[in-house]
């Protein structure tokens, strides 16, 4: 049996058995995993709140040779979305982040996902929504390999830059105007330097201004399409974050 102790997101949790609980963990070291938390529904002792979605934790978990579950030990909250009080848009962004890591392979390791989702869930759970969400899923895209070049029309080579570029959820790349593919949506110029303003930035110095929702809505449309486009999924939390007005 091998012993594994590190950090780990709370993604998703399960009836599973009588009184245990099936969880979804993405971890630093080893990306996504998925074990047993036995009596987890009756006793309180080992795991706590530590089990609440979207709960940073310091996870100790068992894992044997050739078994597809591990075996959920211990649960220590480094930080918990219950921290403060919930509410509708934090739950819908923290939702939307637990979505886009659940979709990733199991056992695909990346730390800079794993600090990325730490740092938006930070801003998100002192209050801050629109920017941090939006930054992930931006920076999902490039730490993917998904996000396209925005400085060119992929058609015919035109310099966008300083401009409003065209993109398709359904096509690479982005285009101009007279290049445009059928059902095209436009990305205004400011947009565009809003999305590379926060690929030079991080979430925490960007934290500093003020993001409301209509500053960032366009990009973040733009950023969602991409990650559904590289998932080839709906992300129904992001349904749920568009319906806030």
């Amino acid at each position: 049996m091998i012993q594994h102790v590190g950090e780990a997101i709370v993604l998703r949790t399960w009836p599973f058995h009588e009184a245990d609980l099936l969880v979804s963990l993405f971890t630093r070291e080893q990306g996504r995993v998925k074990g047993v938390a036995r009596h987890a529904m009756r006793s309180r002792r080992r795991f706590g709140g530590a089990l609440e979605p979207m709960t940073h934790v310091r996870a100790s978990y068992s894992e044997r040779p050739k078994q597809e579950l591990v075996r959920m030990d211990s649960f220590e909250i480094v930080s918990s979305p219950l921290s403060r009080p919930i509410d509708y848009e934090r739950t819908a962004a923290l939702e939307l982040v637990a979505e886009v890591l659940e979709e990733l392979p199991e056992g695909a390791v990346d730390d800079a996902v794993f600090r990325l989702a730490v740092a938006a869930m930070e801003e998100m759970q002192v209050g801050r929504v629109w920017m941090p969400v939006t930054y992930f899923c931006l920076w999902m895209n490039r730490l993917m390999g998904w996000m396209p070049e925005l400085g060119h029309c992929n058609v015919c080579g035109l310099d966008l830059r300083g401009g409003t570029v065209w993109y398709s959820p359904t096509s690479d790349g982005v285009t101009c105007e007279d290049d445009r593919r059928g059902g095209s949506v436009a990305l205004s110029a400011e947009a565009v330097g809003e999305a590379m303003r926060m690929f030079r930035g991080t979430v925490k110095g960007l934290a500093v201004e003020e993001w409301p929702r209509e500053r960032v809505a366009e990009l973040r449309r733009f950023a969602v399409d991409m990650l559904e486009r590289g998932l080839e999924r709906r992300l129904m939390s992001a349904r749920a974050l568009g319906r806030i007005s």
